[in-house]
C-alpha cells in the first residue's frame, strides 16, 4: 500500500478511517446517555451509563421483529445472488464466445443504474405479481418480493466481480480434470468452487452488507409493520422518540443497526481482503 499510493492519498484515507471511527465511538457513548445529556454535554463521556436506552430501543419499535426479518431476507437475498452469480460469471470467463465480453459488459453497466430510475417499474411489476398470487393462491408475502428484488439489484455487481476473480485462476486445472474425464458441471462443482471461495466470500459479504441497511425498496413494498425490516424499524423508533424525546434510545437505535455488519466484517475483514486482492491481480 506504501508503494502505491502517494502521501496525499494515504492521508486522506486514514483521515476517513480516523473520522468515521470516531463517529462511531461519538453514536455509542451517546446512546448511553440521558437526554439531557445528550444536548447539553454532546461531547463529554456519560455521567451515568443508561443501559435501558438499548431496552427501550429493542422494544418500542419492534426491533427484535425488524432484526429478524433483516436476517432472514438479507441471507436469502446473498445466497441466492451468489448461487446464481457463480455459474453465470464462471460461464463467461470460460465459454470463449463472442456474447461473453458484451453480456459482462451489460452487467457491469447494470451496475451504474441508480434504483431510483427502476422504482416506478418494480413497484407495478411488484404489485402485479402479488395480485396475481392472492388471487390464485389467497396469499402473498411481501418479503418474498423484496428478496427478490434484491437478488435483481444486486447481481450485476456479485457476476462483475466474480467475473475478475475467475479470471485469475489457471486454466490448467481444469484441462487436466477434463482430460482425466470429468464434466463441465463436475469442474465447477468440485474444482472451481473451492478455488473461488475467498472470491465468494467477498462477493457475499459484500453483498449483504449493501443490503443491510438498504430503505428506500423496503419502504416501497413493505406496508405491513410486522414484516418491516431492521431499517424501517428504526424509523419508526425516530419518529416514536420525537413524542418521548428519548434520544439516548434512538442513538442506541442507531447502534443496533449497525453493530451486526460491523462484528461480520472485522469477523471476515481478511478474507474480503484477499478475494479482493486476487481478484484485482489480473
Amino acid at each position: 500500500m506504501g508503494k502505491t499510493l502517494s502521501p496525499l492519498v494515504r492521508a486522506f484515507v486514514w483521515l476517513w478511517v480516523v473520522s468515521n471511527v470516531l463517529l462511531f465511538v461519538w453514536i455509542a457513548f451517546t446512546s448511553l446517555k440521558s437526554s439531557g445529556e445528550v444536548f447539553g454535554s454532546p461531547f463529554k463521556l456519560p455521567a451515568s451509563p443508561r443501559w435501558p436506552n438499548y431496552e427501550s430501543a429493542w422494544s418500542v419499535s419492534e426491533m427484535g421483529q425488524g432484526f429478524f426479518n433483516s436476517v432472514v431476507i438479507v441471507t436469502t437475498a446473498s445466497v441466492t445472488t451468489i448461487v446464481l452469480a457463480a455459474p453465470t460469471a464462471y460461464m463467461l470467463t470460460r465459454s470463449g464466445t463472442r456474447t461473453a465480453g458484451p453480456l459482462t459488459t451489460f452487467f457491469a453497466v447494470g451496475m451504474g443504474i441508480p434504483i431510483q430510475a427502476m422504482i416506478v417499474p418494480v413497484f407495478i411489476l411488484m404489485q402485479k405479481i402479488s395480485m396475481t398470487f392472492n388471487d390464485a393462491f389467497g396469499w402473498w408475502d411481501d418479503r418474498i418480493s423484496l428478496s427478490a428484488i434484491y437478488v435483481a439489484t444486486s447481481l450485476p455487481f456479485a457476476i462483475f466481480l466474480l467475473t475478475s476473480f475467475f479470471r485469475t485462476l489457471p486454466t490448467e486445472i481444469e484441462e487436466a480434470a477434463a482430460l482425466d474425464g470429468a464434466g463441465g458441471a463436475r469442474i465447477f462443482a468440485q474444482i472451481m468452487l473451492p478455488l473461488a471461495q475467498p472470491g465468494l466470500i467477498t462477493a457475499f459479504i459484500l453483498t449483504v452488507i449493501s443490503l443491510w441497511n438498504e430503505t428506500l425498496l423496503a419502504l416501497m413494498l413493505i406496508t405491513d409493520t410486522e414484516q418491516y425490516t431492521l431499517p424501517q424499524a428504526l424509523l419508526g423508533l425516530y419518529q416514536t422518540m420525537q413524542y418521548t424525546s428519548n434520544w439516548g434510545g434512538l442513538f442506541a437505535g442507531v447502534i443496533i443497526v449497525i453493530l451486526p455488519i460491523i462484528a461480520v466484517y472485522i469477523w471476515l475483514s481478511r478474507r474480503i481482503m484477499e478475494g479482493m486482492t486476487l481478484g484485482a491481480g489480473k
